[in-house]
């Protein structure tokens, strides 16, 4: 990039231009209007022409602006079928985003027909990725350390390469790839056309460009804030203890479709995401610790609807772009803008409506007003819903379910018939007869909250100590008198056991003779192998032997009980930390390791947390021998 390097200048308002405008091949143009797109975003106006004309590029564009069509439009629409070398190679900073670009790259390349596109990451076997690149693949979307292992190996053969993307330059920097992405920028051909896009315009980012690029034109994004206008955003302040039951309070009144909840630790994200399936919500955690497969599942999980919420870090979620966020919660309100501008940018995307909250404790308000000044935009306040929005919400949703169930006339039928038999016989009105019926569908769980509940829920530090020892939750799935099953009596083993949690409930009808027959005969267990059984609304826990094989748990998670596959696992809650001994009873707590871990929890929250959850090193150096760590060395060596 030189002294005349040019640049050009957009505005984030509608541009009068079309994506027939843009000159796009054919086939090209035919995916894009199928996927409903009409008018380019701001950066792909700017960008696409540019590309096509083969000129370099600089793109300066927050996240969500439309990055990835600007770019692998016009790559695919130059793209050489016939050759069968790679011709587009994209380094991505995390293997979420690569994999993100590359369905992007074969959802445009819909009506191309042979051509290949293949992600290449860390945390994937090599196997799969040499099986692909013998084949011959035409794009090639990667992260800088394994790509830079395959040009190591003599696996990726990138001479004839055309184009070459830096996508989120600034974030692969800051994870200490700079000295990858340097070399791969010169040892691949001079004469390859190269898009740089980033956040911002730091001075490394700034050397590379003038180095590596040629008659570049900087085209930067210009907007009147730096978060989207198609979100909402809301704050509540709340306490660190309220914190799991405003959530839950929250996750009953909003109308979300998918959601994900930003936490600042690891172990965290584990943490309340089992404490929101003991709820009842369908959750799962994301960090750098879960291996790439479940990583994978998990998305997958959450783009099917399979998965309703998502409990994540920032790193483990940069990238993630779902349709079905709709809202996004910071659990732990980030220390620095930037992050909150990433987080809140999950949602409100393609035009649809998005919905942020933050829960910010008393202490954190100096980063609340940080975000306010930052973004331009004042955050408004919330306040946690009460019982009565609570019932109201439960209500609507018991007669919208009365109102689905009568339009299934068939199945109404079959039963209107046996209804009416037993109002004529025993005289009872049939409203009563519905309300029995009620019950019946409704279990031991409560339809409404009572203002009893309402004082047994109110939040202090004694019900956050309340909740460490592992008693019931509140909510759906309460154990005991007061809502759910007390466990099933039966003798108890004499061996050590473990909790294991199974998907199965009450909802299924499911009985605790079914739970032992079917674990016996698939896992070949023993009746004296069981310990205590509860049933809960929607999953029950099951005591087996502590040491029970791994060959005996995998059986047990194809097994099926009321046609539903049970998924076993342990229960981290109700073991408490440990195996319940021949003595009946679970090892005690160390109550001052305890009143430690809070009162450093206490510090940490006045000042803010101190322990940023960094980027997963997706593709470790060849000769480190060591595992994958949360954050990469700055100079990984190769």
């Amino acid at each position: 990039m030189t002294d005349s390097d040019s640049t050009a200048t957009s505005d984030t308002t509608e541009t009068a231009i079309t994506f027939s405008d843009l000159a796009l091949s054919d086939a090209v143009l035919k995916a894009v209007r199928e996927i409903g797109y009409e008018t380019p975003s701001a950066i792909q106006a700017a960008t696409i022409p540019t590309l096509l004309e083969g000129r370099d590029v600089v793109g300066l564009a927050q996240t969500g602006t439309g990055k990835t069509a600007a770019f692998a439009l016009p790559i695919l629409s130059r793209l050489d079928v016939s050759q069968s070398k790679p011709q587009a190679l994209v380094l991505s900073p995390t293997r979420e985003l690569a994999l993100q670009v590359c369905e992007a790259f074969e959802k445009y390349a819909t009506h191309m027909r042979g051509v290949h596109v293949l992600p290449v990451y860390g945390g994937q076997a090599y196997g799969v990725q040499l099986s692909a690149l013998r084949r011959g693949v035409h794009v090639v979307v990667g992260t800088p350390g394994r790509i830079m292992d395959h040009l190591a190996k003599g696996t990726l053969d990138l001479s004839e390469l055309k184009y070459l993307v830096l996508d989120e330059a600034d974030e692969m920097l800051k994870m200490g790839f700079a000295e990858d992405v340097e070399t791969i920028l010169a040892d691949t051909p001079e004469d390859k056309q190269v898009a740089l896009f980033s956040a911002t315009m730091p001075a490394q980012i700034r050397r590379i460009s003038k180095k590596y690029l040629r008659d570049a034109e900087e085209i930067t994004v210009k907007s009147q804030t730096t978060t989207s206008a198609n979100t909402s955003q809301r704050y509540l302040v709340v306490s660190y203890p309220q914190k799991v039951d405003a959530l839950t309070r929250i996750l009953e009144v909003e109308n979300f479709e998918g959601m994900i909840v930003f936490v600042r630790t690891k172990s965290e994200t584990e943490n309340l995401a089992e404490k929101l399936r003991a709820r009842g919500y369908s959750a799962a955690a994301i960090s750098g610790d879960v291996a790439q497969a479940q990583r994978e599942r998990t998305v997958n999980q959450l783009k099917s609807g399979k998965l309703d919420i998502l409990v994540a870090t920032d790193v483990a979620a940069r990238g993630l772009d779902v349709d079905r966020i709709s809202h996004v919660v910071n659990f732990d309100i980030p220390v620095d803008t930037e992050s909150y501008v990433h987080r809140i940018g999950r949602t409100g995307r393609a035009g649809r409506s998005g919905s942020a909250i933050s829960f910010v404790t008393p202490r954190e308000r100096r980063l609340l007003t940080a975000i306010e000044k930052a973004t331009r935009q004042p955050l408004t306040q919330m306040q946690l819903p009460s019982v009565e929005d609570v019932n109201s919400t439960r209500l609507t949703r018991f007669d919208d379910a009365i109102t689905e169930a009568l339009n299934q006339q068939p199945r109404i039928s079959a039963f209107r018939d046996i209804i009416a038999h037993y109002v004529e016989h025993h005289d009872i009105p049939e409203t009563d007869v519905a309300a029995a019926l009620a019950v019946v569908a409704q279990g031991d769980t409560p339809l409404l909250l009572s203002a009893e509940e309402e004082r047994a829920q109110r939040f202090s530090e004694r019900e956050e100590r309340n909740s460490r020892t592992d008693r019931p939750e509140r909510g759906g799935d309460r154990g005991g008198d007061r809502g759910g099953d007390r466990p099933e009596r039966r003798p108890r083993s004499t061996k050590p056991m473990t909790a294991y949690r199974i998907e199965v409930g009450k909802r299924q009808r499911v009985e605790p003779r079914q739970i032992v027959g079917a674990l016996a005969n698939e896992g070949g267990l023993s009746r004296d192998d069981f310990g205590h059984i509860q049933i809960r609304p929607d999953f029950s826990l099951v005591e087996l032997p502590a040491d029970m094989s791994k060959d005996v748990l995998e059986r047990l998670r194809d097994t099926r009980i009321s046609g539903k596959l049970i998924e076993i696992s342990p229960d981290r809650k109700a073991n408490g930390g440990g195996a319940r001994g021949a003595d009946g009873k679970y090892p005690s707590r160390d109550r001052s390791f305890e009143g430690g871990a809070r009162a450093n929890r206490e510090r940490e929250e006045s000042r803010g947390y101190n322990k940023r959850d960094s980027a997963p090193r997706d593709d470790a150096p060849r000769d480190s021998g060591s595992r994958y760590e949360d954050r990469p060395t700055r100079k990984p060596r190769y």
